[in-house]
């Protein structure tokens, strides 16, 4: 069987397509870049945007236009997917998330009960991916991610450990990521919003990699400025061979009127600011980056000034921003104010 993959999303969903991937590969399937080549498809969606959406219509009806394969979609898309997914031409299945013994079965092959994570990254990859945890427990009112993954689920240490190992055979850089990977350990199998005593953290979580994997260096994909405690900002700052002085912190905006709409409530402009500064100041080199939304529901010319202003203060490097994308199972789609191109 020829398979042809493609990712849509974020490097949570890049680690999925691979351990599918490698699923299919032990399954005797031959990869093709083509997918007029292919007998099967293998789409693995994204639902952050109403456009990411769109890119996964659009190659399906391209897919079944160019040659015979029947498609699988899998992934965040495919979780929420109300029949309109699934009645795409030549779709053979919708796999919601990306179980890779689900899609195996999808496709009429034969799994194994559990599909090890251990060569979760392709060798032609510079930096491999390890995805610390998936799902996240707070509910930003524009996201439709929380409602497609499910709560925070942190992955043990031994495994990543274990993983980290075999993945360092073949690269330098390790990327750690997830959904909302500052709440490593966190899971809400006690007081929310509190570590349970003994359970790991991000920071003892990347103290423990250091110490078992040091010949390679861990980069962190996205985790909330205020989530960097001092012990994880100590390992930014003192051990660059080990650590990526990089940092990735949503901003999504500067107003704290805004914020609120948005439903992120564990921190302000003021304390994204004054923690950004903060490291800044100790670290010579500093690759900064922010994901940013224009237009949310009744934001203001001053709710964008602010905006505007707190990037202006702040060193980044680069920034995603994004328009806002009404998400039909996100509670933002029922806000009044919606802001109209111009």
């Amino acid at each position: 069987m020829n398979v042809y993959f493609h990712t849509f999303g974020c490097k949570a969903n890049q680690y999925d397509t691979d351990l599918v991937r490698h699923a299919f590969a032990d399954q005797g399937a031959v990869e093709v870049d083509d997918p007029a080549a292919a007998d099967l498809a293998v789409l693995n969606s994204c639902t952050v945007t109403h456009e990411s959406e769109a890119k996964l219509r659009r190659l399906v009806r391209h897919v079944s236009r160019v040659g015979h394969a029947e498609t699988i979609v899998m992934g965040c898309a495919a979780a929420l997917d109300d029949g309109a997914i699934a009645a795409l031409p030549s779709v053979r299945a919708v796999v919601a998330n990306a179980d890779p013994v689900l899609v195996l079965r999808a496709a009429g092959l034969s799994s194994p009960g559990r599909v090890g994570a251990q060569h979760a990254a392709p060798l032609h990859r510079h930096r491999a991916l390890l995805k610390i945890q998936d799902g996240c427990d707070e509910h930003c009112t524009f996201c439709a991610t929380t409602l497609a993954r499910g709560a925070n689920r942190s992955r043990p240490v031994s495994d990543l450990v274990d993983e980290a190992r075999a993945l360092a055979a073949h690269h330098a850089e390790i990327v750690l990521t997830g959904v909302h990977i500052g709440t490593y350990g966190q899971d809400r199998s006690s007081d929310p919003g509190a570590t349970p005593r003994g359970q790991p953290t991000l920071s003892t979580l990347l103290e423990a990699l250091i110490v078992a994997v040091p010949q390679v260096r861990f980069r962190l994909s996205s985790v909330e400025a205020t989530e960097v405690d001092d012990a994880l900002a100590r390992l930014l700052i003192e051990a660059p061979r080990n650590v990526a002085a990089h940092l990735h912190a949503p901003l999504q905006s500067g107003s704290d009127r805004v914020l609120k709409r948005m439903g992120r409530h564990w921190y302000t402009a003021a304390s994204y600011r004054a923690r950004i500064e903060w490291l800044a100041e100790r670290l010579l080199v500093f690759g900064l980056g922010a994901d940013v939304i224009a237009g949310f529901p009744g934001e203001t010319d001053d709710d964008h000034h602010a905006s505007l202003t707190l990037l202006h203060a702040l060193p980044f490097t680069y920034l995603h921003i994004f328009p806002f994308s009404v998400r039909p199972d996100a509670p933002a789609a029922k806000l009044v104010g919606r802001c109209r191109p111009t």
